[in-house]
């Protein structure tokens, strides 16, 4: 035997098999290059369609109330740190640059704007296209109720209402004077006849499964697992009884872009309150409630695969991973896929409302409004207001406090430096919550609710009626953050309802475009709208 027949044959891969399938490796890599031109090609058709199935829905025009352009002072507009003279009325030479800046869209002309030392937030994100899900110009919203109506007066008359119950504790609102008051005023005008069927409802908003049981979330007050960590969510409150902009110089000086105060922060304890609140709604990142409402889903004892209970609460029947004998949901269908969602959506979401805000609303935020009231009720100057808020017993109450007419903020900055309608955190809040709402079974009962005890400091079990479920512990959250911002003084109702609208808009368009992505078509996800709609994906 050779030296070379000796070396080639223990293995069974000789030099003549070597070389046999070396003459087949052309035709492998020939094979392999066109499984990537295919699949290339397939990547490329789902795209096209995609893009194609968006161009084809047919839009009407976004409706406007045409306050930006009914009143040439621009009254009714946002024009916070841009210059004002001592009415707090705008310069026109600095709105009109900023109108053309956002005509042209052109970064060089948005740096020409005249502004304060305190900047406008990203106005030119307003002209962003989106590669994924509706373009954010897609997007319908009702037109937001006029300066001079009825519907605004009352919606100022609740936000006054929701600064004077600041401190007082949810729970309470149903023994509470001050909210009883509050309803009697508001049920008494036809636009606001349904805001407050009863004073436990008090601010509520209107979607039905979000008025059942405490009026916060479960999601707000359940310890999250973060990972091998697990989070107590006590908030860093703010001092009691202490509120901002209440005087005219302090409060001019803020719509000039003047820098502002410090807040007055207390004890962290569990949200209570308005005020606390308030508090978790003015330094939460984008989709930060429902990264953690995530979390606590993720958590909880529950049977997500019937063949195998474990952690979690149970994903929607029409998962393709719920049941299967074989496979677990993580990258689809999973924990990944639902993670990567939420910060996709939020995103979605807010372009959508900055498309709505600069360019088609540029809605003036409730404490600009309140200078208005303020203006009129010292004789300064006359504006369209109706009696309705002249004339409300909330205003008249908040005079007594601060000897003011103006709408006391829970923020020394007031409202952040973008137009009001639709509100951002809501946006974001009906955008995650819908996807929320999509991956998990929303019948699941919570397990253990529970409520703050009177300090903050601790939690007791929640043993009133009714069952709080996943779905409507979820609508109730996004209720929550929207309307945390209305209690902080910075956003309206409508706001925050249409805000809402907005973000689920954008995650069904979302769920609806990714389908064809993936692999697994038995999948079909279903979700209740915050309207009680059941939609199907």
């Amino acid at each position: 035997m050779t030296d070379r027949q000796r070396e080639e044959p223990q293995s069974g891969i000789g030099r003549r098999s070597v070389l046999k399938a070396a003459a087949f490796l052309p035709a492998l890599t020939a094979s392999m290059a066109h499984e990537a031109d295919s699949r290339t090609d397939a990547a490329y058709r789902v795209r096209v369609r995609a893009a194609d199935a968006r161009r084809s829905g047919t839009r009407d025009p976004q409706p406007a109330n045409g306050d930006d352009s009914r009143y040439p002072t621009r009254i009714a507009s946002f024009t916070k740190t841009l210059p004002h003279d001592q009415l707090g009325h705008v310069h026109t030479a600095a709105y009109e640059a900023l109108l053309s800046a956002l005509a042209s869209g052109e970064s060089s002309a948005f740096n020409l704007i005249p502004v304060g030392v305190v900047k406008l937030v990203n106005p030119q994100a307003a002209l962003t296209f989106d590669l994924e899900g509706g373009d954010s110009h897609e997007s319908r919203i009702a037109e937001a109720p006029r300066f001079d109506s009825g519907l605004q007066a009352m919606e100022a008359c609740e936000l006054y209402w929701q600064a004077l119950a600041r401190d007082i504790p949810f729970d309470d609102y149903d023994r509470d004077a001050t909210i009883a008051a509050a309803c009697a005023e508001l049920s008494a005008h036809p636009a606001s006849r349904d805001w407050c069927a009863s004073p436990a409802a008090a601010f509520r908003l209107p979607f039905p499964r979000a008025l059942a049981g405490p009026w916060i979330s479960q999601f707000l007050w359940k310890e999250i697992p973060y990972g091998a960590i697990r989070l107590v969510p006590h908030v860093r409150i703010a001092t009691p009884g202490i509120d901002y902009l209440t005087t005219y110089d302090e409060w001019l000086a803020v719509q000039n872009g003047s820098p502002t105060q410090s807040k007055h922060a207390g004890a962290y304890k569990y949200i209570r309150t308005g005020r606390d609140l308030c508090a978790y709604v003015q330094l939460d990142f984008t989709y930060q409630a429902f990264l953690t409402a995530a979390l606590v889903l993720f958590g909880m004892e529950g049977t997500t695969d019937v063949r195998r209970p474990y952690k979690g609460a149970p994903y929607d029947a029409g998962n393709p991973y719920r049941g299967s004998p074989t496979q677990s949901g993580f990258i689809t269908f999973g924990v990944g896929h639902i993670l990567e969602l939420l910060p996709i959506v939020a995103s979605l979401a807010l372009r959508a409302s900055w498309y709505q805000k600069w360019l088609v609303h540029r809605r003036l935020r409730p404490e600009e409004y309140g200078g208005r009231v303020h203006n009129q009720k010292r004789g300064a100057f006359e504006y369209p207001l109706p009696d309705a808020i002249l004339q409300s017993e909330a205003l008249e109450r908040s005079h007594r406090k601060t000897q003011s007419w103006l709408l006391a903020q829970a923020f020394p900055e007031g409202s952040p430096m973008h137009p009001s309608y639709p509100a951002g955190h809501a946006a974001i809040a009906g955008a995650c919550a819908t996807v929320l709402k999509a991956f998990f079974d929303e019948s699941f009962p919570i397990e253990e609710p529970v409520m703050p005890t009177e300090d903050g400091l601790r939690l007791r079990p929640y043993t009133g009626p009714p069952v709080l479920t996943v779905g409507g512990e979820l609508d109730k959250l996004a209720s929550n953050i929207a309307v945390g911002r209305n209690i902080a003084g910075v956003h309206w109702r409508s706001d925050a309802i249409e805000g809402l609208r907005l973000g689920e808009q954008a995650a069904i368009a979302l769920l609806e475009e990714i389908k064809p992505c993936y692999s697994e078509r038995s999948a079909s996800l279903s979700l209740t709208t915050f309207d009680g709609r059941r939609v199907t994906i």
